[in-house]
């Protein structure tokens, strides 16, 4: 079974919501990728996005993009990260999910990107930017590896819910916002009726994300969804600590007071 789908059903078991966080992978350091990496895990994420940097990366916001561009910088390649990922896997179960832009995937080449990505034991990948006419092939490739891929949604493709959603595996990224990646103080969206629109469509666990970035939005917003996705946030705090110490201690604290919000 694949870990996603662990996690999700010991949830459901607990009557609890899942929490996913999101870092960019090389920033600071692939070295501090993996200590964070088991930092969350220890203070209560459920399941760990992963971003591999990318020079356009559309979907996001500015503190996201910043990130991206630090680890650029920083030489970080798809291979290196990969080999950290296989690196960490060793010393944790917590489910892994790669965010990746499309064009990162071309380059490298689908079949040995996904063949990696198993090897180094990721359960899931999101693409952005991958449009819903051309993931055929993807994700025939991502089903022979026992990889999810995760379909996103947004409010404004409420057309489309229902074939975005076909198949999905592992859970849905509901995107809460029209827009692209940031920190928000609240979320315009009528998440009750969005969130409902999408549950018509498939059973799959449904995750909120784009714009939540503390306890009280994730417990305000829990009701509506199975798991809430903090991003921006957590990349946040990562910059503005001037060591790996200070920040892997401050995030920590920040990822268990989401928790305890999450489990009132």
């Amino acid at each position: 079974m694949n870990r996603i789908d662990r996690v999700f059903s010991r949830l459901k078991e607990e009557n609890r919501k899942a929490l996913i966080t999101f870092i960019t992978s090389g920033d600071p350091s692939l070295d501090a990728t993996g200590e964070i990496i088991l930092s969350m895990d220890k203070a209560g994420a459920d399941i760990i996005e992963v971003g591999i940097p990318y020079s356009d990366p559309l979907a996001d916001g500015p503190v996201i993009q910043n990130s991206y561009a630090r680890a650029l910088k920083n030489g970080v390649k798809i291979k290196s990260v990969i080999d950290k990922i296989a690196e960490t896997r060793l010393k944790t179960e917590v489910p892994l999910v790669f965010m990746v832009y499309y064009s990162c995937i071309y380059k490298y080449g689908a079949d040995k990107f996904v063949r990696n990505c198993h090897a180094a034991g990721i359960d899931g990948i999101i693409i952005p930017d991958l449009p819903l006419e051309e993931r055929v092939e993807i994700r025939n490739i991502c089903d022979s590896y026992d990889i999810y891929l995760i379909p996103l949604v947004a409010p404004a493709s409420k057309d489309r819910i229902k074939e975005v959603v076909e198949d999905a595996k592992g859970f849905v990224y509901c995107v809460s916002v029209n827009g692209v990646t940031g920190m928000r103080q609240a979320l315009a969206t009528d998440l009750e009726s969005y969130m409902k629109v999408v549950s018509k469509y498939t059973g799959v666990p449904k995750a909120l994300g784009f714009g939540i970035s503390n306890k009280e939005m994730a417990e305000k917003y829990k009701p509506f969804c199975d798991g809430v996705i903090i991003g921006s946030a957590i990349v946040d705090i990562i910059s503005q600590e001037p060591g790996i110490t200070d920040s892997t201690d401050k995030l920590r604290r920040f990822v268990k007071e989401v928790r305890e919000a999450l489990d009132k």
